[in-house]
């Protein structure tokens, strides 16, 4: 049975080892930071850097922690991320939401390159057939998993497996394009566009929210590249009328979702890759989004495991015992207490990405779950 080390967000005496970069302190060192990484050995510190107007990401401060906790054992770690948009550009914007050497204490690079194109195509399963993992994950020995727990358009729940799946691979491959990267995860049954001309109120909040610019409008019709698009649903997710859908097949995304995380894990030896789950700041949305909304849940805590999918169940099993927040969009549905609020904002069948990182023998579910007081 895996290990899950717990700290709660509440904070019950006044002083610094109570405080949650203090008891994150606590949780590295009780997972055993020091015995699982060596001397001189490079280990990726992987997180989200986010993305203008999206600042609830995993703050400097924790994941300075982490280095701090990193360098203390000898090792040589750094802070990377693969790109969404242009390098240079996803580099100012990690900077701008607080992450860069001085803050995190590390070197701050990104994992496929400036132009996303550093890969390496890995075997990936009978759905994706293979996947472009970013090269610097793909060569490094060791990492530290970073993610920010909250919702997400595509897979209702984002957590350390969606980190890795799409966050660990290269938007698109050299030569095969979107279709060998993240992108292929995207497009997993998905099908076309369907737009709604009634409905629609012309607001162009989907051109402007799509990272490929692949959405016009002209003549007042809706037109996108099919060949370019990668089908993220962001489109879909900001229009105002819901003029705008994608059919897709849940389950086929949700297992591809797996077969990625498999693959980028599968570069590791056993017991190399450690996960820290923060279950603070629980948004509705992914951080890639152009905007951060307010959270649907309170501040939970931080989760940390050797167990992936110990570490997912953990995390999900203490939002379904979370109220949702009065004032934010769990409100604005109506969302009850005792509901599960993720899979009420996005009807996505979340829990199946873990079921099958279970099935391919990246963990288990069953853990024992040990507090820091």
């Amino acid at each position: 049975m895996a290990k899950v080390y717990f700290a709660s967000a509440r904070v019950k005496k006044w002083r610094y080892e109570d405080s949650m970069p203090g008891k994150l302190e606590r949780l590295l060192r009780e997972a055993g930071v020091s015995k699982q990484f060596e001397k001189d050995e490079w280990v990726a510190v992987k997180t989200h850097f986010g993305s203008e107007g999206a600042h609830r990401i995993v703050r400097p401060v924790f994941l300075r922690k982490v280095v701090n906790e990193l360098k203390s054992a000898g090792s040589k770690p750094f802070v990377t991320d693969t790109v969404r948009i242009k390098g240079l550009d996803y580099l100012e914007v990690a900077n701008q939401n607080g992450i860069n050497h001085l803050s995190v204490g590390a070197p701050v690079v990104i994992a496929d390159g400036l132009y996303g194109h550093d890969n390496v195509m890995v075997k990936a399963g009978e759905l994706l057939g293979e996947i472009a993992v970013a090269s610097l994950i793909h060569d490094v020995p060791a990492m530290v998993v970073c993610s920010h727990v909250k919702g997400h358009i595509n897979a209702g729940y984002a957590g350390a497996i969606k980190n890795l799946a799409m966050g660990a691979v290269s938007a698109g491959h050299r030569h095969c394009g979107w279709k060998c990267g993240r992108g292929a995860m995207h497009t997993m049954g998905e099908g076309k566009f369907v737009w709604d001309s009634e409905k629609c109120a012309l607001c162009y909040q989907c051109a402007e929210v799509c990272p490929l610019d692949c959405i016009d409008f002209e003549k007042d019709t809706f037109n996108y590249k099919n060949e370019r698009c990668w089908r993220c649903g962001r489109c879909t997710r900001v229009c105002p009328e819901g003029a705008l859908s994608l059919p897709g097949d849940d389950q086929l995304f949700m297992k591809s979702l797996a077969e990625s995380t498999q693959a980028v894990l599968g570069t590791f030896q056993q017991n190399k890759v450690l996960y820290v789950n923060f279950l603070m700041e629980i948004q509705p949305e992914c951080d890639c989004m152009p905007a951060a909304e307010v959270p649907v849940i309170q501040d939970i805590g931080i989760v940390v495991s050797s167990d992936i999918v110990a570490v997912e169940q953990a995390s999900i099993d203490m939002l379904l015992k979370a109220k949702p927040l009065p004032g934010s969009l769990a409100a604005d549905e109506k969302i009850k207490e005792g509901a599960d609020i993720l899979l009420e904002l996005h009807k996505k069948p979340y829990i199946l990405q873990v079921q099958e990182a279970e099935r391919l023998g990246l963990g288990s579910p069953e853990y024992e779950l040990i507090e820091i007081e």
